[in-house]
């Protein structure tokens, strides 16, 4: 079970939760980068991915309620086909054997889906909705090892032709699947100890708070600078992972 944070600590983790929350209920992605390092700091990485998990379940769950109008079931469906099987395969080896070294990959995929998202074709049909399931089993396999992948599986959402709360929404109910699926197998091989869990509960009004904020801004954001708001956080965070590995 992990040692609780002190006071300051509470107040570190509380503020990192807002901010991180606020910018994945903006852009369907980067909390979890955000959350992650002060979790590792407090916890230790064996504790942190799984309390992590449990934060990012409530904080997807509100978006998915925020913006629960403008889901795309047929998407969330094919995601959960390979999702839920690959993400209990991943939760397992997490327990025995966490993966590292995949950064500078991760990296430059980012980089690369922005070059090829202005250099494509236009294609006149959207991005086929059963490749989903490809999408959720890869994405769900290394999100089980690493913690998070929305930065990964991001740009398949704005293939297909989501915008704003429908790319939002969807994304975030596909991540409540695969979150849940994690933490089956985080718990059963003992990774998830109910002290962790009672801490992710925790920073969950707080994620909560941070959807209702990011909801707010993305209501007011034309289509195009939503867009281009995920793409230079993509490109960021690309050089990021290519810097530091």
């Amino acid at each position: 079970m992990p040692n609780m944070p002190g006071i300051v600590q509470w107040i570190i983790l509380a503020v990192v939760a807002l901010v991180a929350s606020t910018l994945a209920a903006v852009t369907g992605f980067g909390g979890a980068a955000i959350l992650l390092p002060a979790l590792v700091v407090i916890f230790g990485v064996r504790a942190a991915v799984p309390i992590l998990t449990v934060a990012q379940l409530i904080g997807n769950g509100s978006r998915v309620w925020f913006n629960r109008k403008e889901l795309h079931w047929r998407v969330v469906g094919w995601f959960a086909i390979g999702a839920v099987p690959f993400a209990l395969v991943g939760g397992y080896l997490f327990a025995k054997a966490p993966l590292t070294g995949l950064t500078r990959l991760v990296g430059a995929f980012l980089l690369v889906v922005v070059v090829w998202r202005h250099a494509r074709p236009r294609r006149s049909r959207p991005f086929p909705v059963a490749a989903f399931a490809g999408i959720g089993a890869g994405g769900s396999f290394i999100s089980a090892l690493v913690g998070s992948v929305g930065p990964i599986m991001a740009p398949f959402f704005l293939a297909y032709g989501l915008a704003k709360g429908a790319y939002i929404g969807t994304e975030a109910l596909s991540t409540v699947v695969m979150h849940l699926a994690k933490l089956v197998a985080y718990r059963q091989t003992a990774v998830l100890t109910l002290g962790g869990a009672a801490v992710g509960l925790a920073l969950g009004p707080i994620m909560v708070f941070g959807s209702f904020l990011g909801k707010q801004i993305v209501d007011c954001l034309p289509e195009k600078v939503f867009v281009a708001i995920i793409e230079a956080v993509l490109v960021v965070a690309g050089i990021l992972f290519l810097v530091r590995g």
